[in-house]
């Protein structure tokens, strides 16, 4: 299990500074998300500033870009980092596609499997040279590639692709087309056993692939400190944003999972009514030790190993990475997962 770190991608200066002191400490890799702002930008500061860590989009939002624009970002990526660029999409809400984005809804799945399929129909065509370009779907069509728009060749084409999940479909896509999944931060051990595993190696076994040719990456919620009060504060602030995202109803079956279904249904009446402050109550220490790690600091690494076991492959604590900011604890815990 590898462990990975995320960006603070709020401000783009501190970037450069940020990512060579995340390769130095020891992380494997670090994600760059879309949280107003273009995590394509952002790692590529970090690509040009570092020259071991991985980089990757964690997650970038798909249907708002065409495939072929995409493509050219991540194929730029790729050179300048050597190939340790992973490009991660994901699809959004209904909501945020439409309004924010405005851009027509469509059904997710299909359209996902489309936007990777003509991905790699791009990348074909550009790492071998040719001028024609042929990928025909319902969503994307491509036919037209010529010499003077195709960019320079190079030697890391095969460009790990990533996307988010949380239902069945998508995460059966996932295994069938992708190289790694993204899965949700609000999860447990057995809510990724028994709602996103079987699905993902489903698509494997439908592909004709093994597991290990695939990457489960996830963030996690870590309860520590090195004080009482600092784990205190600690705890109260993933108990909030423990309730922020078990008030949507995508992320109902994780409750589901536990038998806490009807706790969903209360937190989506709260968040509609902007009742904050009571939604953080629907949030009991059981349910605090059913989807976060809690412990001490020299003892977190070893019980998200154990818990996360044979689940996942890379994980990122569920905090942003600041330099200067215990970064010898940060060397520790690098050891500790990635030796």
């Amino acid at each position: 299990m590898k462990l990975d770190a995320t960006m603070d991608v709020r401000d783009l200066r501190s970037i450069t500074t940020a990512a060579a002191a995340a390769e130095r400490i020891g992380f494997d890799a670090l994600w760059a998300p879309e949280f107003g702002n273009d995590p394509l930008l952002a790692s590529a500061l970090a690509a040009a500033n570092t020259s071991r860590v991985k980089l990757g989009t964690g997650v970038m939002v798909a249907f708002p870009r065409s495939p072929m624009a995409t493509a050219y970002g991540a194929w730029d990526l790729a050179g300048l980092s050597r190939g340790r660029f992973i490009l991660g999409l994901g699809t959004q809400v209904k909501g945020h596609i439409e309004r924010r984005y405005s851009v027509k809804w469509e059904p997710p799945v299909p359209r996902m499997r489309e936007y990777v399929e003509s991905l790699r129909a791009i990348f074909k065509c550009w790492s071998e040279g040719a001028s024609r370009l042929s990928y025909q779907g319902r969503y994307y069509n491509f036919s037209l590639m010529t010499p003077f728009f195709a960019p320079a060749p190079h030697e890391f084409s095969r460009i790990p692709i990533y996307v988010a999940g949380v239902n069945p479909l998508i995460c059966k896509m996932a295994g069938e087309l992708c190289d790694g999944l993204h899965a949700h931060p609000f999860n447990s051990p057995e809510y990724l056993r028994e709602r996103v595993l079987p699905h993902v190696e489903a698509g494997l076994k439908k592909a004709g692939r093994k597991r290990e040719d695939f990457s489960i990456v996830a963030g996690v919620f870590v309860i520590t400190g090195a004080s009482q009060k600092e784990i205190e504060q600690t705890r109260e602030s993933v108990r909030q944003q423990i309730a922020f995202y078990a008030s949507t109803r995508t992320y109902h079956t994780v409750l589901e999972t536990h038998g806490w279904g009807e706790v969903s249904a209360r937190l989506h009446e709260k968040a509609a009514r902007g009742d904050w402050r009571a939604m953080s109550r629907e949030i009991t220490d059981e349910m605090l030790e059913a989807f976060a790690v809690s412990g001490e600091l020299d003892e977190v690494s070893a019980k998200v190993k154990t818990r996360y076991a044979g689940v996942l492959d890379r994980v990122a604590f569920y905090t942003v990475f600041r330099p200067g900011v215990e970064d010898e604890r940060w060397r520790r815990l690098c050891v500790e997962f990635n030796s």
